[in-house]
């Protein structure tokens, strides 16, 4: 069994896969504190919850985009699976040409994402990953990483306008707005905010597509994917397992320098 870990600066998302089947999932907060002993009790829980045997775990890969925590996971995989961990970065073997100025300072999760994208649809792609940001990125024809936008997540646009506005509460965005003209500050604020942010998902990939000059098709990732899509013209597909499905090609496209093949 593989356990697939993807490290977010919000969640950290937990995949078990055996084959290429993914067996569950889980979304944890990132605790960048979390000893590498309460990472192990954790899982182990987890795993219980599910009925599966942490035991089964024969190796790890990790995508981490919050470095703090790099070491934590790397200590948790040679104590309590007894291998060392798969990272996505730099020299890794990834089956896909990255044609950004300065390759390294691409996120890992830009590209597990990209990969798990292309290998799918064989096609140019937008993949927009709603997290603590929001990033769209775009793989061509031939399957070539290209590069792509960065914006603000949808949560922390949230948070700012709570801190930044003293009169505004805070507000949790969990569903569509009832009405665009709204009559209370917290409808008002949902409103503006997922709406908003709609006309923002929408007007980026419609100018990456015109910058671009070809057809594409449009993947959504994250959390927030689900909301957004619904209310999106741009987005086609919602695929909330898309970077633990990248972590398991790219596992697999490693596997046999891995175990020494």
């Amino acid at each position: 069994m593989l356990l697939a870990i993807d490290v977010g600066n919000t969640n950290i998302v937990l995949g078990a896969i055996e084959g290429q089947t993914l067996l569950a999932t889980w979304r944890l907060r990132t605790e960048r504190n979390i000893t590498v002993d309460e990472l192990g009790l954790l899982v182990r829980g987890l795993f219980e919850t599910q009925d599966l045997r942490f035991s089964n775990v024969r190796d790890v890969i990790v995508s981490c985009v919050v470095p703090p925590m790099l070491n934590t996971i790397e200590e948790f995989s040679q104590k309590y699976v007894g291998r060392e961990a798969l990272v996505v970065g730099p020299g890794i073997k990834t089956g896909m040409p990255i044609y950004y100025d300065n390759p390294k300072e691409v996120g890992a999760d830009r590209i597990v994402n990209a990969v798990a994208a292309y290998e799918k649809h064989k096609r140019a792609m937008v993949i927009v990953d709603f997290g603590t940001a929001t990033t769209f990125d775009y793989v061509s024809a031939k399957g070539e990483y290209m590069g792509g936008a960065i914006a603000p997540g949808l949560s922390i646009s949230a948070e700012a306008l709570f801190q930044k506005a003293s009169k505004l509460p805070r507000v949790e965005i969990f569903a569509r707005p009832k009405r665009t003209v709204a009559k209370d500050t917290i409808g008002s604020m949902n409103a503006g905010l997922v709406y908003g942010y709609v006309g923002l998902v929408d007007g980026l990939v419609n100018r990456i597509k015109a910058e671009v000059g070809t057809d594409i098709i449009v993947i959504a990732t994250g959390g927030l994917a689900p909301l957004i899509a619904s209310e999106s013209a741009a987005i086609n597909e919602v695929d909330p397992d898309l970077t633990l499905a990248g972590l398991r090609i790219i596992y697999e496209r490693n596997r046999q320098v891995r175990d020494g093949g």
